[in-house]
């Protein structure tokens, strides 16, 4: 039996016009042996009946998290904020670390995870980092933007079995302060902007600046992340 793997979806850009999830990420976790259930924003009390029925959980990507949940006042720069899915996938974050349910976050997802656990975030990179390299690519979605170095160490360098990898980058926000338990696995070595985090207290915990799911049917670099959660949701 396949084991089951919840991914966030996200609002659409109207929200009265529903949901939206790029079909990369469920490819991703069917081609890993896992079975993608879509698990759209809903009310944060109903997180723990959800995660009853599956055995790993993904944090997509999208909008930008709002600033008051790490206590700052909005940057001029700031994108589209959406309320009710901040809440509900902090709640998701809040429930799986609760139960250890293996958990990769990305992107968006990378930087939720980091605010529910009492980080905080850089709301605008190029205009609160000197010296920044673009992360916000205007390319194919499986087109390398720059490289990330992975921590020696770390879970993220053991699973990749690189030093660097080149990733694509479509984000303008990213960790600024890292929340307690977690710790960086990979950076832009350009500008050190974060681009991995997990924990070593967890079963399975990971985190990426990027956006992996992308490459699927373009590379193969980035499979043994599902991999290794689809691996990770099979052992419980």
């Amino acid at each position: 039996m396949r084991p089951p793997v919840a991914v966030s979806a996200g609002y659409a850009r109207d929200l009265e016009a529903g949901f939206e999830l790029h079909t990369s990420y469920v490819r991703a976790v069917e081609k890993a042996g896992g079975l993608p259930l879509i698990v759209a924003p809903g009310r944060a009390e109903d997180v723990a009946e959800i995660l009853d029925h599956v055995r790993g959980l993904i944090l997509t990507g999208g909008s930008d998290v709002d600033p008051a949940l790490f206590g700052e006042a909005r940057h001029s720069a700031l994108g589209r904020v959406i309320p009710e899915r901040d809440a509900f996938e902090i709640a998701l974050c809040h429930e799986a670390l609760r139960r250890d349910l293996p958990l990769l976050a990305i992107c968006r997802g990378q930087q939720v995870l980091n605010v529910a656990l009492g980080g905080t975030l850089l709301q605008d990179i190029a205009s609160q980092v000197p010296g920044a390299i673009e992360h916000r690519s205007e390319g194919e979605r499986w087109a390398t933007s720059h490289d990330v170095e992975l921590l020696p160490g770390t879970r993220l360098r053991a699973i990749l079995g690189k030093e660097t990898l080149a990733v694509n980058s479509f984000h303008h926000q990213a960790v600024k302060q890292v929340a307690q338990g977690l710790v960086v696995a990979a950076r832009s070595p350009v500008d050190g902007i974060i681009e991995g985090l997990e924990s070593r207290r967890q079963q399975f915990l990971l985190s990426v600046q990027w956006h992996p799911e992308d490459f699927f049917g373009h590379s193969s670099a980035f499979e043994p992340l599902f991999a290794a959660l689809v691996e990770a949701c099979g052992a419980r």
